[in-house]
């Protein structure tokens, strides 16, 4: 059996009409220079593109930490937050038990702050007693405050009426009791005395 392959006839190519089959067959003419790009062109491009993209990424992380960048944070003195707060309370008068749960807290918190004692967890006799065996406010001071907290007390529990002079006569000594035991700025630098 002959493969199906082997008897297949090849013929030339027929030319075009009109044209010689002998111009089909002749030598043609040099073509002109194929440009082949070298390697240096597709370099610089590589490293100019990751060069843009690099900048790019400097720029977007430059803006990205300036957006998450953390806000100063002002520290305000716990004296003046207290007094701050106090001066709110003005507007309370009219309501004692509001007034007096208001200016307590102020000072409760204030003494927390200030010398880390924990007065607002604790009830009026549990902190007076705490304050007995503590030396972070003086005798004077410690007996404002017991003066201060019992009268408050009087009002929140008790459901005394005061007058507004006496709420006024409390603000003073929370005031008081705040300006009296804030600490002391020294200053840094003293101005030398001129000679005259």
């Amino acid at each position: 059996m002959a493969s199906s392959n082997s008897s297949a006839l090849i013929l030339p190519p027929t030319p075009a009409p009109g044209t010689n089959s002998a111009a089909l067959q002749d030598i043609h003419g040099i073509r002109p220079p194929v440009v082949i790009p070298s390697g240096y062109w597709w370099i610089l491009w590589t490293a100019l593109a990751v060069a843009v993209a690099f900048g790019l990424w400097k720029l977007w992380r430059k803006w990205q930490q300036k957006q998450l960048a953390p806000k100063p944070v002002v520290i305000i003195p716990p004296h003046r937050k207290a007094k701050d707060r106090l001066r709110s309370a003005e507007e309370l008068l009219s309501d004692p038990y509001r007034f007096c749960s208001l200016v307590s807290d102020v000072v409760r918190v204030y003494l927390e702050e200030r010398f880390d004692l924990h007065a607002p967890e604790r009830t009026t006799e549990e902190f007076l007693y705490e304050l007995t065996g503590n030396t972070v406010l003086n005798p004077q001071h410690k007996q404002l405050l017991e003066d201060f907290l019992t009268r408050c007390d009087l009002v929140k529990f008790a459901r005394f009426e005061p007058s507004q002079e006496e709420l006024r006569a409390l603000l003073d000594s929370a005031l008081r009791l705040i300006d009296e035991t804030a600490p002391v700025a020294t200053p840094d630098t003293q101005v030398p005395a001129q000679a005259a």
